[in-house]
């Protein structure tokens, strides 16, 4: 194990910093593709046209989602190939 000095950590984070800011700033501070936003469950029910209770049945039957505290969020990607294979099937 290697053991660094305060000043040397410093500049460590300084230059990890540096690059991450310059790899923003040349990406034109765009996100990367895998952080796609998540849709709550009425904004996908509106983007698939259908009702709350007809996706809460898709939830129970498999339809990929996430949890974050007491509220339901979706990966447009992720439900969009569930659709896919489940069509396939």
């Amino acid at each position: 194990m290697q053991i660094i000095n305060q000043e040397a950590l410093s500049q460590c984070i300084r230059d990890a910093v540096r690059a991450e800011l310059q790899q923003h700033f040349k990406t034109g501070g765009r996100q990367p593709p895998d952080s796609e936003k998540l849709l709550s469950k009425q904004e996908l029910s509106a983007e698939l046209g259908v009702s709350l209770v007809t996706l809460t049945d898709w939830m129970k039957k498999g339809l990929p989602y996430l949890r974050l505290h007491k509220r339901v969020y979706f990966k447009k990607s992720e439900v969009l190939n569930a659709m896919q294979q489940t069509t396939k099937d």
